[in-house]
């Protein structure tokens, strides 16, 4: 069993959502924890709990679309906290349309953030990695990499990306010492993206909590376990397990029960809500620059 204590785990998407849950429970297990994300406030509220429970933090606010200057932050992670004995990608965002209404910037947001992003940081620490022969890449995929989502494909598309690339990778690094995981939650109730939509989760088709998709991380290290489905229960997350293989063979079937469980209805409902919060978004820029221009001509 391998030991978190006293490991330099870079951890991306570290801010809000699961990645708040991850670094907590590594804090618990005594890791040195280094969160990367976009926002430097939320970094520092992580950092307050992360402190309290025990673990030690470097928070480093980093846009991961900048693949190019990715080497400048894993030397800049090696300078404070030395080499990454713990890599875990985590960072990722869903943007739901139908496929032909998806720009190209929104393609290549989706595909870096999701999959290349991960694929990038893995390059750069493997050397290391290899050199002490040990280490650990941990990548968050999702059900909807094991299954494509209607409306919300190119989001499919990078998990399914990152479950076959983890797959191919473990295969590579055998008996190097280094290893790799796949976390793949379902539906998770209460934070993360599907929390952000405001869409209620259809209730057949399961649920998790993020506390559960954290502690699904620790055991994967912990144990080398290859891949995690992670599904409300052990019973949910088994019979996911036995239909993404049946649907593997019978597709047309898996598309049945999606349809019957309503995702392509959710996702459909997720569209909508994301064209209310762009317009009251745009509605509330319009009117604080009416104000600006009034408080101007003043």
């Amino acid at each position: 069993m391998s030991i978190i204590a006293g490991q330099t785990v870079l951890l991306t998407g570290a801010s809000r959502g699961i990645g708040v849950f991850i670094a907590r429970a590594l804090a618990k297990e005594k890791a040195i924890i280094v969160g990367v994300a976009r926002s430097q406030e939320a970094l520092d509220q992580v950092a307050m709990e992360v402190k309290a429970l025990g673990g030690r933090w470097l928070g480093i606010r980093y846009d991961l679309t900048q693949l190019e200057n990715l080497p400048n932050l894993i030397q800049q992670i090696n300078q404070f906290a030395g080499p990454i004995d713990i890599l875990i990608n985590n960072a990722g965002i869903e943007i739901y349309r139908e496929f032909q209404d998806y720009s190209t910037a929104e393609l290549q947001s989706i595909l870096t953030i999701n999959l290349l992003s991960g694929m990038e940081l893995s390059r750069l620490v493997l050397p290391t990695m290899l050199a002490q022969k040990r280490g650990h890449i941990v990548n968050i995929a999702s059900l909807a990499g094991k299954k494509g989502n209607p409306y919300n494909s190119v989001y499919s598309a990078s998990k399914a990306g990152v479950v076959i690339w983890t797959d191919a990778l473990r295969q590579e690094l055998a008996n190097t010492g280094v290893r790799t995981s796949a976390i793949c939650p379902g539906y998770v109730s209460g934070e993360g993206m599907i929390a952000d939509t405001g869409v209620p989760i259809p209730k057949l088709a399961g649920t998790s909590k993020p506390d559960d998709v954290a502690k699904a991380v620790i055991r994967a290290i912990k144990q080398n376990q290859a891949e995690v489905i992670v599904n409300q229960d052990l019973i949910t997350a088994t019979i996911s397990k036995l239909l993404m293989a049946l649907w593997q063979i019978f597709p047309r079937f898996g598309d049945t029960v999606y349809h019957w469980m309503g995702v392509g209805k959710l996702n459909q409902l997720r569209i909508e809500n994301q064209k209310r919060v762009a317009l009251k978004s745009s509605e509330s820029k319009s009117m604080v620059t009416a104000t600006s221009d009034k408080t101007t001509q003043r």
